[in-house]
């Protein structure tokens, strides 16, 4: 059989149908990884728009944010205060593989919109809820940003320098690691339901994800109790394992942690005593003299711009890099050579450049295909087809607000149709 080169490569999702009734990062995050990976993903966001559109910046009028985290996913705008618009909601769950939601927990039992009501009808049905503190528990029903969350986590506590207040990652780090978590629980839950034939809920709480990282300090308490307190760029009791400035004020993370790293480092540094010196000649030692040793390469450093710190450090096969920043990182050759920045094209704002879908999978690879779509661009047609109302249908209910439509937006040429199984999505 001839094949079609032109064809797009199968994805491992295509054919799962996705509703995402999450906003700001980690629904829409957990959406967006399971549509680079071939989910139809429809995206239900209210008139006023997710509050992602109003966060990071922006390019005539549009969310620079919208476009890379939206991506690949069809979006429908609906009022889920009304009866109408949550009945439709519901509708559209029961066509569904995968629903992913992070309200305040009791939020979808009241809308008659949980798992519970939901797999009445759809018994095959997987409730992604993400929240601050889980469906349970005597905080689940607090409110919770991943920030808060973060400090709840313990994780915050070690952010930063210890001479100061603890400081946040300048990205929803804790959003991003819930629905990094919320798309992989998603994953599974499809691979038992292939067994058997019955959906569950994936219970994604933003202060365990974070927690989940502390792992190194949990034992330490309970074993030696000892509190992790903030580092500064320092990895605790793995030295050398730090950030050293350069003469031309940049910045140099070294790791140099095994006797044979720190044996080339202090080559490089042309100072081989110092992996004899009883201070520094074993790991223990070294990081019980973590400020003296330091001290002497941050003083080397110093003395280099970071090209030639970074040259003579991979000359000796030490790991170390500058602190890259954005211009860096769009001018480094390692990241085009692998494709990192995708750059779809968008009609009104050109190639849109955002990060490439990760991981890389050899046979069944993720891809983006269009960016985030304006609210409500696909109500029309979705309604249309999904659901069987009629033009005159889906007007009224535009009229009535139960439905808003934005701005048509023409389907990407590349675009396929996903086949589904009587069954619907994979069983």
């Amino acid at each position: 059989m001839k094949v079609d080169a032109s064809a797009p490569s199968p994805r491992p999702l295509d054919g799962v149908r996705v509703i995402e009734l999450g906003s700001t990062v980690a629904g829409p995050f957990c959406g967006r990884l399971l549509a680079d990976f071939g989910a139809d993903v429809i995206k239900v966001e209210q008139k006023s728009g997710d509050a992602v559109r109003s966060m990071g910046k922006r390019n005539r009028g549009r969310s620079l944010y919208a476009a890379s985290i939206f991506r690949n996913k069809r979006n429908v705008s609906i009022d889920l205060q009304t009866v109408q618009g949550r009945d439709l909601v519901r509708r559209l769950c029961e066509k569904a593989d995968i629903v992913v939601e992070n309200f305040k927990p009791g939020t979808l039992e009241r809308w008659g919109l949980d798992h519970d009501t939901l797999s009445l009808a759809n018994p095959g049905l997987i409730s992604v809820r993400i929240s601050g503190y889980g469906q349970t528990g005597p905080y689940s029903s607090r409110p919770g940003y991943g920030v808060v969350c973060e400090a709840v986590s313990g994780m915050r506590e070690i952010t930063g320098d210890p001479d100061r207040p603890p400081a946040r990652v300048a990205v929803s780090l804790t959003d991003y690691i819930t629905g990094l978590y919320a798309a992989f629980g998603a994953v599974m839950a499809l691979k038992a339901r292939q067994r058997s034939g019955r959906g569950q809920v994936v219970d994604a709480a933003l202060y365990e994800a974070a927690f989940s990282f502390m792992e190194p300090h949990v034992p330490a308490y309970q074993q030696l109790g000892v509190i992790a307190r903030r580092a500064g760029p320092r990895l605790p009791d793995n030295t050398p394992n730090s950030l050293y400035p350069t003469g031309d004020g940049r910045h140099v993370h070294i790791a140099a942690i095994t006797n044979p790293l720190f044996g080339r480092l202090a080559t490089a540094m042309d100072r081989p005593d110092l992996a004899q010196d009883p201070r520094f000649a074993q790991p223990v030692a070294r990081s019980e003299n973590e400020d003296a040793l330091d001290a002497l390469i941050g003083d080397w450093t110093s003395s280099l711009p970071v090209e030639e710190v970074e040259a003579r450090l991979q000359a000796v096969n030490v790991p170390a890099s500058r602190i890259y920043d954005m211009s860096d990182i769009f001018a480094d050759p390692h990241y085009a050579a692998r494709g990192m920045i995708a750059t779809p094209e968008d009609p009104e704002l050109g190639p849109v450049a955002m990060p490439n879908v990760v991981p890389r999978l050899s046979e069944t690879p993720g891809r983006v295909e269009w960016i985030g779509r304006d609210t409500g661009a696909d109500t029309r047609s979705l309604f249309e087809t999904e659901l069987g109302l009629s033009a005159d249908e889906v007007a009224g209910l535009i009229e009535a607000g139960v439905l808003h439509a934005g701005p048509m937006q023409a389907e990407p040429e590349k675009r396929r149709t996903a086949a589904r199984t009587e069954a619907g999505g994979i069983r």
